[in-house]
């Protein structure tokens, strides 16, 4: 059982590395700084409730089920953090949002002073590492601390469900698909969590052994809604980053041949050999590498080259878009192989600018780039003939030099 119990507190900790990977920017962000409190205190919340931490807790203090009061602080901090952080997501008014704070903060802080004070109270001479709740659930003082952060840990989930269900109206896209999730995860704890832990406790009140309900059910139970939980919470904040890297890795890898025939002519700066690089680093290097590689070019422009590679594009039925991508890859494939040859720049070069440098972002580099791979007119594409436009992307005419 600790071993689970362990594999969630990893997984669900994992969650709040990803979304703190920029310590300086998420401390000043209120909602991200709460999210990664409540994904951590919940990780905690599992690696003190295994058997094996109560066991090693309760040895190192010296006091018998002090893993228990330990345990439940836990939780209350995480129901406590849920709560900041649905605050936070809400947002309004920078002075009503800290009221709202502090008074959260404040309330669970007097419930686990008040979860501390029953157990010192109470007499709990036995140790009980899984079946504690069930155990002293008719004991004095005990059964009131294991109400009371049942049912503190009860009010912030109820909460929580609560808001989901009112945002989710409101909102759409990946955020309400996060507010789904939250309001699955709170369901799973508390019809599979507290539910089997309040009907346990009170089969014992009632003379009925239903400790199974408390000691197999509802921990596999608290662990599948808390992963959930964590994953709503970070699927609408991390997924656009995730997204945005993949298209980066499209798109670099799509400018692949472009950079293969201008990537010698680049003067700008090389980018540090990092493997563990992300693809967007890895696209901006590139692209600004391609268009040092482009002006370093154009001297070598011949637009004869271009205009007729123009017009015998247009003769084969390409739309205007298609052809100038098409002319402009058969001219930069001339500039590049003339500079190559150390061959003395075209006279007839002039003030053209590429598509490529006109559009934002890296979508005409990447235009260009698939050109140079897939001409429209290369051999067996419908309605070109094999000695049509290939022949010219292939094999440039050899221009006039004035």
């Amino acid at each position: 059982m600790s071993l689970v119990v362990y594999l969630a507190a990893l997984v669900f900790g994992m969650t709040s590395v990803l979304l703190f990977r920029r310590p300086r920017t998420a401390v000043r962000n209120p909602l991200t700084l709460s999210t990664c409190v409540a994904i951590v205190l919940g990780a905690l919340v599992f690696v003190c409730a295994a058997p094996a931490t109560l066991g090693t807790v309760n040895e190192l203090t010296g006091v018998t089920n002090f893993g228990a009061p330990l345990t439940y602080g836990m939780l209350s901090a995480y129901s406590c953090a849920v709560l900041v952080l649905l605050i936070n997501w809400r947002g309004g008014p920078r002075a009503v949002v800290r009221r709202a704070v502090v008074r959260s903060m404040a309330a669970y802080g007097l419930l686990v002073a008040a979860i501390v004070v029953l157990f010192l109270l109470a007499d709990a001479d036995t140790e009980r590492l899984t079946d504690l709740d069930t155990y002293y659930a008719g004991t004095p003082f005990m059964r009131e601390m294991i109400l009371l952060y049942l049912l503190g840990h009860s009010a912030a989930m109820l909460v929580m469900c609560a808001v989901c269900v009112k945002w989710s109206r409101e909102v759409g896209g990946l955020l309400r698909v996060g507010l789904r999730l939250i309001l699955l995860g709170g369901l799973l704890d508390l019809v599979g969590f507290q539910l089997a832990k309040y009907t346990a406790v009170v089969a014992r009140w009632a003379g009925h052994d239903l400790d199974f309900l408390s000691t197999t059910v509802a921990p596999p139970m608290a662990s599948l809604g808390a992963l959930v939980c964590s994953v709503g919470f970070g699927l609408p904040r991390l997924l656009p980053s995730v997204l945005a890297h993949w298209r980066g890795l499209d798109d670099y890898r799509r400018l692949g041949p472009l950079w293969s025939l201008v990537g010698s002519v680049s003067t700008a700066p090389k980018p540090p050999a990092a493997w563990w690089q992300l693809p967007r680093a890895r696209l901006q290097w590139r692209e600004v590498s391609i268009h040092d590689a482009l002006l370093a070019l154009a001297p070598y422009f011949d637009h004869r080259v271009r205009e007729r590679a123009r017009d015998a594009a247009l003769r084969a039925g390409r739309s205007p878009h298609e052809a100038r991508l098409t002319s402009e890859a058969v001219m930069l494939a001339d500039a590049a192989r003339r500079a190559a040859a150390h061959e003395e720049p075209s006279g007839a070069t002039g003030s053209y600018r590429l598509h490529a440098t006109e559009v934002p972002g890296p979508s005409g580099l990447v235009e260009l780039s698939q050109a140079l791979h897939h001409p429209p007119g290369r051999p067996g594409a419908p309605g070109t003939s094999p000695s049509g436009l290939a022949g010219t992307l292939t094999e440039p005419e050899e221009p006039h030099v004035a």
